[in-house]
């Protein structure tokens, strides 16, 4: 089969011919329909670095072509998302509902004594975060898998297992937003959107959304975003605390630099809390006033995949989807070949382009 390789730092996305292995066990083959280019991967790719080769693309959307022996949540011609998401089962974390972070994330892999999903040339090639999308079919442990509906379309599907788990389900599982709440979502790129599409969901009164692009501004109006602040030519502060009568409830921060997230902090409200969620440098963080803090009542939060149970969330944004409550067409700004996705991340450096995703992999 054919897949992109990325064979070391900085050597970008190759396309090759690759062997991949028949499921036991637990695994699920797919056939790969939609593969979503996250700037995760494109950091591993480029800085982060890890296991060489390896094939990338975690934002998958496919058709169950195989199974293992000891697959029960999925069959042939079942329509699933995948998530980066891996979890046991079994560990105190999983059963108390916390899948999101289990303590023994390996089990959905192969252990080194087995053979490679993956290989090329007679060599193992690993796979990026349990998935490696960027092929025509991957190879999947069924626990990073849900199934969706059939009428549901791909492209805007990849999209759900990570985006749209990690942006909504910040509102809706991490801050658990309720209705008439104010909620402020710090940068407007596509993640960001999917929070403001989880503050609708949940009934947010308020939803103020802050960038210093325009262009990404009017999209978050697009999204349901009842005010907009371009914080480079407007004090945000000054802004959120105007609209929201003293503080918000819920103040996101997808931006991850420091001054940035020091505004959050200064937005909250009395009992707000203020969410964590993007990473934009190494010295990423927020000092916190203890006094301010216990005088305010309020909270500072990391999230991680949004506290999302990729069981219960993925069908559920999928039904929120066809329902026409979640906008998830808005997002997906290209589609590209397999070949294409050196190009395809290029042209998110333009702010204008929320999502990128391979759905040609002839």
């Amino acid at each position: 089969m054919k897949a992109s390789v990325t064979k070391g730092l900085g050597q970008g996305f190759v396309v090759e011919e690759v062997e991949l292995a028949d499921p036991i066990g637990h695994e699920v083959r797919v056939q790969v329909k939609a593969s979503g280019l996250c700037h995760s991967d494109l950091s591993v790719a480029t800085f982060i670095g890890g296991e060489f080769p390896v094939v990338l693309g975690h934002e998958v959307a496919g058709l169950v072509t195989g199974t293992g022996p000891e697959v029960t949540q999925v069959a042939v011609g079942d329509h699933v998302v995948g998530s980066l998401i891996q979890y046991c089962g079994a560990c105190v974390n999983c059963l108390g509902g916390r899948t999101y972070i289990c303590l023994r994330p390996e089990s959905t892999l192969r252990t080194p004594g087995q053979a490679p999903r993956i290989s090329w040339n007679g060599a193992p090639v690993a796979q990026g975060m349990g998935l490696g999308g960027f092929a025509q079919e991957a190879l999947i442990h069924e626990n990073q898998l849900a199934v969706v509906p059939d009428e549901m379309p791909w492209a805007p599907a990849a999209l759900i297992g990570c985006g749209v788990l990690t942006g909504a389900g910040a509102v809706l599982r991490s801050a658990d937003v309720r209705q008439g709440e104010s909620v402020v979502v710090i940068g407007a790129g596509g993640v960001g959107m999917n929070a403001v599409s989880g503050a609708r969901i949940a009934g947010a009164e308020t939803i103020v959304v802050t960038d210093i692009e325009d262009g990404k501004l009017d999209r978050a109006k697009a999204f349901g975003a009842t005010h907009v602040v371009n914080s480079r030519t407007t004090d945000p502060v000054e802004a959120v605390r105007a609209i929201t009568g003293g503080g918000a409830d819920h103040v996101f921060d997808f931006v991850g630099v420091r001054p940035v997230t020091a505004q959050g902090m200064r937005m909250l409200g009395k009992g707000g809390g203020l969410y964590l969620i993007g990473v934009g440098g190494n010295d990423a963080g927020v000092d916190v006033s203890a006094m301010a803090a216990l005088s305010g009542s309020q909270k500072v939060q990391g999230v991680y995949m949004g506290s999302s149970n990729l069981k219960r969330d993925i069908p559920f944004y999928a039904s929120m989807y066809l329902q026409g409550r979640m906008n998830l067409d808005a997002l997906v700004s290209k589609e590209i070949a397999l070949d294409g996705i050196d190009a395809g991340y290029d042209s998110l450096k333009d702010g204008t382009t929320a999502r990128v995703v391979i759905t040609d992999f002839s």
